[in-house]
């Protein structure tokens, strides 16, 4: 059938036809910023678009949030979720300390307010436990000790490897929820003779210690709840790879579009 023809039937112009052949073979413009989205989703699953945007900007690319969330929508890229679920201590109190944080989760210089607390991890009836220590000027977790069991010397070894971060000036508050470890007569005396000042939370109330309990939700987001495990030794492994990702890599918009670590060199510098 003859093109006029068959363009008479289908009712459409004949320069409207040459226009969209033309289209056909012709190179996808957005080709680079494409791959580009992509290629930062693929090594940051956990970023959303606009720290996508602050990274591809970092990496010299100028665009806007909003063409790299349509980016991300057209190529389907979906951002991994954390669920809002906390766990705190709810037994009986057995010390009186203030809490002295007051979810003030800010501190102006560092090594000035640290926060803590244990999270679980099991994998096929094995377990660990991780016990951090988290700097409240950057997020940075300066110290942090895995074991098996939870039992006293998790947190001790934990502070002593942070202590070992502080200049002679420093002597930070160390915040922490009600847990038995942190009422254990050892614990309250290691900090008194290091010079830190103990805090803790209301009973049962884990918003009190909000910011190391977003921490494990994206620890577990971002890497427990997205990869497969044979046993716990590689959820060990992957957890010290995973802090030091990080602290090292991963930005933070209210950071600058810096990792703990870079805003932590700038600010000194």
């Amino acid at each position: 059938m003859p093109l006029d023809e068959l363009l008479q039937q289908v009712g459409l112009a004949r320069s409207t036809f040459y226009h969209r052949r033309s289209k056909w073979n012709a190179p996808d413009p957005k080709a680079d910023v494409k791959a580009a989205v992509r290629a930062a989703v693929d090594e940051h699953a956990c970023y959303g678009y606009r720290r996508i945007t602050a990274l591809l900007k970092r990496r010299g690319l100028t665009i806007n949030h909003k063409r790299v969330q349509r980016t991300m929508q057209e190529l389907g890229l979906q951002v991994l979720r954390r669920t809002g679920k906390f766990r705190s201590y709810r037994g009986p109190g057995h010390v009186a300390v203030p809490n002295l944080v007051k979810r003030c989760f800010r501190a102006p210089k560092p090594n000035q307010r640290w926060v803590t607390d244990v999270t679980e991890f099991a994998v096929d009836g094995e377990k660990c436990y991780l016990s951090p220590i988290m700097d409240l000027y950057n997020g940075e977790i300066v110290a942090f000790q895995i074991e098996r069991r939870p039992t006293l010397s998790l947190v001790q070894k934990m502070v002593r490897k942070a202590l070992k971060k502080l200049g002679k000036a420093d002597a930070p508050l160390l915040h922490s929820d009600q847990g038995w470890h942190y009422q254990h007569a050892a614990y309250r005396r290691l900090l008194s003779q290091k010079g830190l000042t103990q805090s803790m939370s209301a009973k049962g109330d884990c918003l009190d210690n909000a910011a190391m309990e977003s921490f494990f939700g994206l620890l577990k987001t971002e890497f427990f709840h997205r990869t497969r495990f044979d046993n716990i030794a590689q959820v060990q492994a992957g957890i010290r790879r995973y802090i030091r990702y990080y602290n090292h890599e991963r930005i933070k918009l209210k950071l600058n579009g810096l990792s703990p670590v870079e805003y932590r060199i700038q600010a000194a510098a």
